[in-house]
């Protein structure tokens, strides 16, 4: 009985460490990300890697109890070592009543999309559906460097297409009497393909430490 309860416990620990694990991620040049379902129980360890870190309590749950322990987390972190916060409307109120009635103190950047209830430091116009896509795609294992891939760096093969046939033969062109409907190309043409999935408020919070690092305030 005691080897089967010793079983169960360490199943269960490591259960627990499997997704504190799937909550987290290296974004690169010495920062973290952290995502927060709930409130304290998913709080980064103290222990956790030192350096900058991105907190996304966009959708986070949490009591006023809950609010007391994102306190002391807080105050335990190095200024010098910025904590970029991420939240939204959907966030608990209590956490947003929070950041409303407390000073952050140095190092500490929200970002988000304004609600009502609260402004952010850095307020980005996102639509609540796309925002939600973006969160739940990583959810869906979507790697996050996907997610913080700007589709404007991407070369236009569009474009590029539009280039080549203007630089074909001229006996390819179609004759404007051509209905375009009836050519193999159009017929053939797959669909284009949808657009990319990009969380921009956590793309935010990167491009924010990487200015920070560039001006050499890191």
């Amino acid at each position: 009985m005691k080897k089967t309860l010793l079983l169960l416990a360490l199943a269960a620990g490591f259960a627990a460490t499997a997704a504190a694990e799937q909550l987290a991620r290296d974004l690169g040049k010495g920062l973290t990300y952290s995502r927060v379902h709930a409130l304290p129980a998913d709080l980064p360890a103290s222990t956790a890697k030192p350096g900058a870190i991105v907190l996304d309590l966009r959708y986070a749950r949490g009591d006023h109890g809950a609010t007391a322990a994102l306190g002391s987390w807080l105050k335990s972190r190095n200024a010098s070592a910025p904590v970029f916060v991420l939240l939204n409307a959907d966030t608990a109120p209590v956490v947003l009543a929070y950041f409303t009635a407390h000073d952050p103190g140095a190092g500490l950047v929200t970002l988000g999309v304004a609600s009502p209830a609260f402004t952010p430091d850095i307020t980005l116009k996102i639509s609540p559906a796309a925002e939600r896509i973006a969160y739940e795609a990583f959810e869906h294992a979507t790697p996050v460097e996907t997610l913080l891939t700007d589709p404007s760096a991407k070369p236009r093969h569009d474009e590029a297409a539009i280039a080549q046939e203007r630089a074909g033969p001229a006996d390819d062109a179609v004759s404007p009497d051509t209905d375009l409907a009836d050519t193999p190309a159009a017929a053939t043409a797959p669909p284009p393909p949808p657009p990319p999935v990009i969380d921009y408020v956590l793309l935010r919070a990167v491009h924010l430490h990487r200015a920070l690092l560039a001006l050499r305030k890191l």
